[in-house]
């Protein structure tokens, strides 16, 4: 069955490196644009192929909420249109670390948005790059596909620093990645807690580290694994991460970190690992 990527605005920076034979481009308005004056999200679709496998490639960064509306838009002109085998992928997906309940009165808007695109649209299979929520129960429930980085960007950082070290800054991350590291556990939706691995020093001394997240935010958490790795005599530190979800961040951890290996999962400026052929891999294009 033919395969052809749809891709929204926040993705077009990662189709225009997929085979241009495989690319739908969504139509904007009578001006060309997705966006109205009033801010109102519009997006259309040119004929569909019933008898095709078709692809919404999205990034859930910088425009989260516009970005979902955009995303919904599309699904619904697939689902009027009857197409039967309708995918996405995710190359960050939007409100992925709300992914847990912790306080009453709160909602998993992870689960809650899968849930959607699966029974409402209806989405056949999702593709997620790096999923925040990898590994947690309720994911089972869904025709959901984790597509690990790490391996990925190990490539890349081992070229230049072919003697590294890898760690991960936190228990989410160890988990994700198998790597061990600092102990921060996430208290509820607005506090964490970090402790300092009893064996860090013996690790890391003299060693260059490859600090490897899926998320840059705020930064403060790579930023501290940074001191501490510091602290216990590592000879350098090198940040490995796949989504620069805000650039304040971004700018805090290079000033932290002699390297970053950030992947263009979002559209960043400072991103230099192209994962589109990653996402060509994967998606059998």
């Amino acid at each position: 069955m033919p395969i052809k990527i749809i891709p929204t605005t926040t993705a077009a920076h990662l189709a225009k490196k997929f085979p241009k034979n495989s690319v739908v481009w969504p139509k904007g308005n009578r001006d060309g644009k997705f966006i109205f004056p009033d801010g109102e999200v519009y997006a259309a679709l040119p004929d569909l192929d019933k008898n095709t496998r078709y692809v919404v490639l999205h990034s859930g960064m910088p425009r989260p909420n516009e970005g979902l509306m955009e995303l919904k838009i599309i699904l619904e002109i697939l689902k009027n249109n009857s197409i039967p085998n309708i995918e996405v992928c995710f190359s960050y997906f939007p409100y992925g670390m709300q992914d847990n309940v912790f306080d009453p009165g709160e909602i998993n808007v992870a689960e809650s948005l899968i849930k959607e695109f699966c029974e409402y649209y209806p989405v056949k299979k999702i593709f997620v790059l790096d999923a925040h929520f990898a590994g947690k129960d309720w994911v089972k429930k869904y025709p959901l596909e984790n597509i690990p980085v790490f391996e990925w960007l190990k490539k890349d950082v081992t070229k230049s620093h072919p003697d590294i070290i890898f760690l991960a800054p936190d228990c989410g991350g160890q988990q994700r990645t198998g790597l061990t590291g600092l102990n921060k556990k996430r208290v509820n939706s607005h506090a964490v807690e970090v402790e300092h691995s009893a064996n860090l020093k013996k690790v890391v001394q003299n060693r260059v580290v490859g600090v490897v997240d899926d998320i840059i935010e705020t930064g403060s958490t790579l930023e501290r694994f940074s001191e501490e790795c510091q602290k216990c005599g590592a000879k350098a530190s090198v940040a490995i991460i796949t989504h620069g979800v805000l650039e304040k961040g971004i700018k805090r951890i290079k000033k932290s970190y002699q390297k970053i290996f950030l992947t263009n999962s979002i559209n960043r400026k400072e991103a230099n690992v192209d994962i589109a052929p990653l996402l060509i891999k994967h998606l059998h294009i």
